[in-house]
């Protein structure tokens, strides 16, 4: 087995099969069956494991200012109907800062406000709502917007 993937040897005996897989990778995705046979007889089941990710582009680090794009993607396979974002727990508008089109969000000025969780909202024609969250990092000076500084004439300003 691939060192991603794993069963509890000591589970088994309990009758626990699970399968581990970490870290969950979008080719993971698809069916998955287990078989089980014991003394006559035989049980069996099937997993439809679907993945959902957010990616960052460009790729961390993030700096403030510099337009940034966030993108989800799931392997369910209906038709997606609607893709929504929340910042932090708010729905977020989509407005000039942010732009949202088919499972992906355009933050042209991101600011240091800006950081913090990200969750997108996929919503499917088969009514199947997934969602994933990401935590954004943004580099950038939390402060004032005009500071002023001042200094002894004579001395160095930092």
């Amino acid at each position: 087995m691939r060192p991603r993937v794993s069963v509890q040897d000591p589970a088994l005996r309990n009758g626990n099969f699970s399968l581990r897989i970490d870290p969950v990778r979008s080719e993971d995705a698809g069916l998955y069956e287990a078989w089980v046979v014991y003394n006559t007889g035989v049980q069996s089941c099937q997993v439809d494991l679907g993945v959902i990710t957010v990616t960052l582009s460009p790729p961390s680090p993030v700096v403030e200012n510099e337009p940034l794009l966030l993108s989800c993607n799931s392997s369910h396979r209906a038709s997606l109907v609607e893709t929504r974002w929340f910042h932090n727990g708010h729905l977020v508008p989509t407005s000039g800062t942010f732009c949202s089109l088919h499972g992906a969000l355009s933050i042209l000025r991101p600011a240091m406000s800006d950081a913090g969780s990200w969750r997108c909202q996929l919503r499917y024609s088969d009514n199947e709502i997934i969602s994933a969250t990401y935590n954004l990092k943004i580099l950038g000076f939390d402060g004032p917007t005009n500071p002023v500084v001042y200094t002894a004439a004579g001395s160095a300003a930092d």
